[in-house]
């Protein structure tokens, strides 16, 4: 288990699988583990999640308890997303390609997944701001990465799974209660708007310090 976790830390910047993180990498390797006997392609995983996430906008906009299914399809969409690393890890197809397909299919599903709080009642223009700071979010780390910083840096308040989970529960909480599906659509749009600008405030000042020593380094070497 624990090479498993190496492999999984390594397409992760290095983020430590402990806590929650580990419980969740456990329970995702117990599901990789049938696949990869199956010789499930990690590729045709990502692409499932990309077609689930998709689909969630249909019953996302047809009110009543419509949202109920498009919660569900986001969590499997979620679900996939863990599932592909796993598989490609377990089955050692690790490859670049795998690589930047789950990026733009990450990022894809995201906008899905906010599409679904506005298809669900939610107002446009906070939907439109917790999108835009995923992208920033993601394109900030990426931008690290690029330059250098090869840690994750920090696990902000505004990480992935956090953004999916409040997609997830303010869409169901729309299917629970479609009589209010507005306000809580408009507070989970809220919330990843607010958590959104606090994580990539955390980021900017993390990564900021770490290029910073880095260039101090190399000026001093």
């Amino acid at each position: 288990m624990a090479g498993r976790f190496e492999g999984w830390s390594a397409l992760h910047g290095d983020a430590a699988p402990t806590g929650v993180v580990g419980g969740w990498l456990r329970f995702v390797y117990l599901l990789a583990a049938p696949l990869v006997r199956l010789r499930v392609p990690p590729n045709a995983i990502t692409l499932a999640g990309l077609v689930l996430g998709a689909l969630a906008l249909l019953p996302a906009g047809a009110g009543t308890r419509w949202p109920l299914l498009a919660a569900g399809l986001i969590g499997l969409s979620a679900l996939l997303d863990g599932l592909d690393g796993a598989v490609a890890v377990l089955s050692s197809r690790v490859s670049s390609f795998g690589a930047r397909l789950d990026h733009v299919c990450d990022r894809t599903t995201e906008l899905c997944f906010v599409g679904c709080l506005w298809l669900a009642g939610g107002p446009w223009p906070w939907c439109l701001a917790g999108a835009a700071l995923a992208l920033l979010h993601e394109g900030l780390r990426s931008w690290a990465r690029r330059r250098g910083m090869t840690a994750i840096g920090v696990v902000t308040v505004s990480e992935r799974p956090t953004r999916v989970l409040v997609a997830a529960m303010f869409v169901l909480a729309a299917g629970v209660y479609p009589s209010s599906a507005e306000l809580w659509t408009l507070v989970g749009a809220v919330v990843l708007t607010v958590a959104g600008a606090i994580g990539l405030g955390q980021l900017a000042f993390v990564v900021r310090r770490s290029l910073g020593h880095s260039a101090l380094g190399r000026r001093s070497g």
